[in-house]
């Protein structure tokens, strides 16, 4: 079953940085005729690759998801906010932190960052 993906404003300004950063990333490559992607064009690789599975299926083994217990729930307060690996065995590895809800069907994403 897919779901309908939603953001909080922290998570959706977290992405379109990072999108931002690739996209600079890859002009600046292409103005200097180098082939090597940067460091931000494979983050934000993953990153769109990480909220592509999750939206599709939230236990995807690639994923890691389990409970993360220092974030509350933005919908209910006995709800579960949930982890998902975007790098593994990386230094600073990023996470996307998520949660189901408002609605039925839904996934909201609510933060994309570094690992804490």
């Amino acid at each position: 079953m897919a779901f309908q993906g939603r953001w909080t404003t922290e998570a959706s300004t977290q992405f379109e940085a990072l999108q931002a950063m690739a996209a600079a990333s890859l002009a600046k490559r292409a103005r200097e005729k180098r082939t090597k992607t940067s460091k931000a064009e494979g983050l934000f690789k993953q990153v769109d690759k990480c909220v592509r599975l999750l939206l599709e299926n939230p236990k995807h083994p690639g994923l890691h998801t389990h409970a993360y217990e220092s974030i509350d729930h933005p919908y209910e307060k006995a709800g579960k906010v949930f982890e998902a690996y975007v790098q593994n065995q990386t230094p600073g590895a990023y996470r996307l932190f998520w949660c189901y809800g408002p609605g039925k069907g839904e996934i909201t994403i609510l933060a994309i960052t570094p690992h804490p």
